[in-house]
């Protein structure tokens, strides 16, 4: 499975790929900012999105992914975020998310959700 992480924490994102390599699956790229996320993941066509909310310019991960369902991608979305905020979540929802994680995220806990991704796809 080739997946995109997209996380502006550059610690969060060493990590993230660290652990979807451990699990065997290829890290396509690391982006940290929405639009260069809505450009690179139409190009890469991922099996699967890791996508933080907050990004370093002024789209945030659920515009991404709007803009993306847009356009006709039906990549799968994990949503990994600091933020529990209610609202956020229901924005979410307009994507068709596979899952909602609030951070920290473990290995196990990102295991169970991309093997779930992998079933579906399959």
């Amino acid at each position: 499975m080739k997946i995109v992480i997209v996380e502006d924490d550059k610690v969060l994102s060493l990590l993230l790929s660290k652990m979807i390599e451990r699990l065997g699956y290829e890290v396509l790229d690391v982006i940290s900012k929405g639009q260069d996320a809505i450009e690179k993941i139409q190009v890469l066509l991922p099996d699967l999105v890791l996508m933080d909310i907050m990004l370093e310019d002024d789209i945030d991960g659920i515009d991404v992914m709007l803009r993306l369902r847009e356009n006709g991608l039906t990549t799968p979305v994990i949503y990994i975020t600091g933020n529990s905020d209610p609202s956020h979540q229901q924005r979410a929802q307009k994507t068709g998310f596979e899952e909602y994680l609030i951070k920290p995220v473990g290995y196990e806990d990102l295991k169970k959700n991309i093997e779930l991704v992998e079933q579906k796809k399959s």
